[in-house]
């Protein structure tokens, strides 16, 4: 995980595929039934959504950040640590928006899941287990990302049960480069100063402003500062459930 930062895999939710919307919303509008958009006609306003990952109906509204999350399938942190950490940054960010990486979740379940792959964490609802790793394998074939021993071991154990699941069809042909004009975060104090000035191998996050207190997300929000990185005025772990430098996403 050396170096790994949730910045290093682009800004949260791009407008990945050009379409006006970002991708968080383009992925609720795409799983949640009978839903409401706000004027904008992107931002989904409330709808109903049966969670794959605890086989529990929940009942969202835009703004209550604790109901629903978009979960990375293979966790960015799990994609890091198994290759990306080599690529560039627009390829990271393909893969962060990717559609066959993203499902909506429970948001305690996917806070619990973090950064696990399929030997640390497997979703409580069992039928859902089969589909779930082979989403997995699917993303890691199309980034030819690693897979570790124990991730192996886990993934075929869960697969035995289930013989005849099909590898998921990539139904929305992701490019896995995106053509935003952004830059990596690592590479801002590259080239500065003279020759002997040392180069850092990883951003290292700024000071937390503690002049800056949200209580939960929907301050955060209500004051426009959503989605809050480490380093930002109002960062707080009570904010960030999964951990990843990136509070209420």
């Amino acid at each position: 995980m050396t170096g790994y930062d949730r910045d290093r895999f682009g800004p949260a939710w791009l407008d990945a595929d050009r379409n006006g919307c970002d991708t968080r919303n383009d992925i609720l509008s795409e799983y949640l039934r009978a839903i409401t958009l706000e004027d904008n006609g992107c931002v989904v306003a409330a709808g109903d959504y049966d969670d794959p990952y605890t086989g529990v109906w929940i009942d969202y509204w835009q703004g209550n950040g604790a109901l629903i999350d978009i979960d990375h399938v293979v966790s960015l942190g799990n994609a890091w640590a198994t290759g990306a950490f080599s690529w560039e940054i627009k390829k990271r960010a393909a893969f962060a928006n990717d559609p066959l990486n993203l499902l909506p979740a429970d948001a305690g379940a996917n806070r619990q899941k973090g950064d696990g792959d399929a030997a640390t964490w497997l979703p409580a609802n069992k039928p859902f287990r089969c589909v779930y790793v082979s989403r997995q394998v699917a993303v890691k074939a199309k980034y030819n990302l690693a897979v570790t021993a124990p991730e192996k071991a886990a993934i075929e154990q869960v697969l035995t049960t289930c013989l005849d699941q099909a590898l998921p069809h990539d139904a929305w042909g992701a490019s896995t480069v995106v053509d935003h004009n952004i830059k990596d975060p690592a590479d801002a104090g590259r080239g500065a100063g003279t020759e002997s000035s040392p180069t850092p191998s990883a951003p290292v996050p700024s000071a937390v402003d503690h002049s800056v207190y949200f209580q939960n997300c929907d301050a955060a929000r209500a004051a426009g500062a959503a989605p809050v990185h480490l380093g930002d005025p109002g960062y707080g772990t009570h904010l960030d459930g999964d951990g990843d430098g990136t509070a209420c996403e």
